[in-house]
């Protein structure tokens, strides 16, 4: 997951009071987000280039290396991370981003050439004013923009992000695609002015720029941005923005430019940055389209709200919780009267995109892993108390013991998972749904997938029932009734004898005369065999059926 280093007394600072580490780690854990290191930016470098450890200065500032999750792009600075956990201990409420309203004839024009539908065919500007720059900030900025260049932009391959100094440009602007050896400017960092097919071959030893010139290779027009007096800003791929129109630390004004292959995408990548601060929001009239800042809305049935079917959440720690999560809630009515929950999506959370996201953020008591398809013969057999059925693929000349064939169950991921986590807070409630592969002569390539979904309940207690609630929980919300007379209109259980699990606490899921799954308290020995000291209950049911 990406890491986030931000100086530890500036991010206090912005929470508005000071945590010990160890309170700092509860609020991270609670968040759902992670302290990975704590070091300063001189230990930062001296690792970097393996120099000799010297004696820490009290005078050092401290850096906090977070991790955060792959798809929150709104935490990958400073300020997005400060907001999103002032949210979430209610010190500030939910912000509303809002572009500036001017006359129409101050709002900037970038005019977009026909010819840029062959090559990058979006493009999203904005301009930033009112903006006040500190060395911490600057870099925050700067670094943000890197950060997303390599997580949701793909390394340029999607998006490429150009921001520049308002006042060292005056428009009208134009959004074009040229021949390379058109395009003449002065690259950042460079004193010379620079052909962009000569660039090309300067950058070409650089690791940073490697996939950019890749993609330029296929590409006979390299899309640019300029100005009415024919000065290039950037060009489309962002192999460099010029000189001339870089942004420093004392800018008032910045014009950020998104030119992509995906319109939607760039958006949330603008209302992204937007998260950097309180700054004034105006958007360029484009000659082809104009984008917008708002909230989307998610209609949310109140019964699908609680996934966790154990343990019923009230509505309004649902809602509380919502909103601590920075998406607003309120209670609506479908056309058949059925009470839902409206939820508001701001344009920062683009890690939301159905009711079902809303629905894991809110509460559904179990925590998804994701796991090895490949595990040790031993785990996949030996460790379960199972025999060997001849039904797995084996890995011929494995690298590693722990890769020997491809599981054919996910319950051995499971228990390594809650092996390596002992020590974590009880309950552990975790679910995976995952492929597991089976020798199938019927197949040309001797082997077939299959989708199951397995989920695991480790505390004080077993959790039996727990689990055999889970199960009922699943197949009501798939329209599955429980019908134990006709066994063709429904499913049913029975006692089962497999010999992962305690003999008289377990039994078979039977749906359609076939069984599909099985449920039921691990047992002792295979806990040992995985080290783990407290009871746990496991349920395992194939979907292939129900897709």
């Amino acid at each position: 997951m990406p890491t986030v280093s931000v100086g530890r007394d500036r991010l206090f600072e912005a929470l508005g009071r000071t945590y010990t580490q160890e309170e700092f780690e509860d609020l991270c854990f609670r968040f759902g987000i992670e302290l990975d290191d704590v070091t300063t930016e001189k230990a930062i470098i001296r690792k970097e280039k393996h120099l000799n450890e010297e004696v820490a200065d009290d005078n050092e500032e401290v850096i906090y290396k977070i991790e955060v999750p792959a798809n929150r792009y709104d935490l990958l600075c400073l300020e997005g991370l400060a907001q999103a956990l002032r949210i979430f201990n209610n010190q500030q409420d939910i912000p509303t981003h809002k572009v500036a309203n001017i006359s129409n004839d101050k709002i900037l024009k970038m005019h977009v050439k026909k010819e840029t539908s062959t090559v990058r065919p979006y493009i999203v500007c904005a301009v930033l004013r009112g903006i006040t720059f500190d060395e911490a900030r600057y870099n925050s900025f700067i670094d943000l923009q890197d950060k997303l260049h390599q997580n949701i932009c793909r390394r340029r391959t999607l998006v490429a992000i150009g921001t520049h100094d308002l006042d060292t440009l005056q428009g009208p602007f134009a959004y074009e695609a040229l021949p390379p050896p058109d395009i003449n400017f002065v690259p950042l960092k460079q004193v010379k002015n620079f052909r962009a097919d000569d660039l090309m071959k300067f950058y070409e030893v650089s690791p940073i720029f490697m996939l950019s010139i890749f993609l330029y290779i296929d590409e006979q027009f390299l899309c640019i941005g300029v100005v009415s007096s024919d000065y290039v800003t950037s060009t489309g791929n962002h192999m460099s923005n010029c000189v001339g129109s870089s942004v420093h630390i004392h800018c008032a004004g910045i014009f950020c430019l998104y030119i992509c292959k995906g319109l939607y995408l760039v958006i949330s990548i603008c209302c992204i940055l937007l998260s950097l601060g309180t700054y004034a929001l105006f958007f360029v009239r484009l000659s082809h389209c104009h984008a917008a800042l708002s909230f989307w809305f998610i209609q949310v049935i109140e019964i699908h709200a609680n996934v966790d079917s154990i343990i019923s959440s009230i509505k309004h720690q649902v809602t509380e919780l919502l909103n601590r999560m920075q998406l607003r809630t309120e209670d609506s009515l479908s056309g058949d009267n059925q009470s839902n929950i409206r939820v508001s999506v701001p344009p920062t959370r683009s890690d939301v995109l159905h009711p079902c996201d809303v629905m894991e953020i809110a509460r559904n008591g179990y925590t998804e892993v994701m796991t090895w398809v490949l595990c040790s013969y031993k785990e996949n057999f030996a460790m379960l108390n199972r025999k060997d059925d001849n039904s797995a693929v084996i890995i011929e000349n494995p690298r590693s013991s722990d890769f020997e064939v491809v599981r054919t169950s996910l319950m051995p991921g499971i228990l390594k998972t809650v092996g390596h986590n002992k020590d974590h807070p009880k309950p552990i409630k975790i679910f995976e749904v995952g492929d597991v592969v089976l020798l199938d002569e019927k197949k040309d390539v001797g082997a077939s997938n299959c989708r199951l979904f397995a989920a695991l309940y480790c505390g004080a207690n077993s959790g039996f029932e727990l689990i055999h609630g889970l199960v009922d929980r699943v197949m009501e919300v798939m329209g599955i009734p429980f019908n134990p007379v006709e066994k063709d209109a429904g499913y049913h259980i029975q006692l089962s004898d497999e010999p992962e699990f305690l003999k008289g606490r377990q039994a078979k899921i039977i749906y359609r005369e076939k069984r599909i799954g099985t449920f039921g308290i691990v047992h002792p020995e295979v806990l040992s065999n995985f080290d783990i000291s407290d009871p746990c209950s496991f349920v395992e049911l194939n979907i292939e059926k129900f897709l």
